[in-house]
């Protein structure tokens, strides 16, 4: 994949591998990614495997093409609003915590972060082969979500970034 006029932007980059979709992972890749897009990076962040969640619409329960993929995602429900925490999540209360400490303290929550993403020209790129492994369709995901991409496309553009981060 080569793209002449990419090659030419002296702009910084930074490309983030987003491989969870727990609560205390997408936060700070959020955080990381719309930072750097304020800054004036080209930004992307390329989710992958249940890294994928946070970007289907919180409207969306259930996912999956058959048995084995709608189970995945009905014991870990799909969607920015809904992520838990990798430790502590105490039944849903540490994610509550979490985000009430946030309010209190007037940091942005996930979803208003994956907004600013959107808004500051983030590249969110799902990955293709996770979208099909995990019966996911391009119809379930959030409005400012890419086009599905390949890993060879996510290693393209990471050859080209400065800052290179898996979360």
């Amino acid at each position: 994949m080569t793209d002449t006029a990419d090659e030419a932007d002296p702009a910084q980059r930074m490309t983030i591998v987003a491989w969870s979709g727990d609560l205390d992972k997408v936060w700070p890749t959020l955080i990381l990614g719309s930072t750097g897009a304020a800054y004036g990076m080209r930004t992307t962040i390329f989710f992958t495997f249940w890294g994928l969640f946070p970007l289907v619409r919180d409207d969306v329960r259930i996912t999956g093409t058959n048995a084995m993929t709608k189970a995945l995602a009905g014991m870990n429900r799909p969607g920015v609003s809904n992520m838990k925490l990798s430790k502590l999540h105490m039944g849903g209360a540490g994610a509550w915590m979490m985000r009430k400490l946030a309010r209190n303290n007037k940091v942005a929550s996930p979803k208003e972060l994956l907004e600013m993403c959107t808004e500051l020209g983030v590249n969110l790129w799902p990955c293709e082969m996770s979208m099909d492994l995990l019966g996911l369709r391009r119809d379930q995901l959030i409005d400012g979500a890419g086009e599905p991409v390949g890993a060879a496309t996510a290693l393209s553009e990471m050859s080209r970034s400065q800052i290179n981060l898996f979360i």
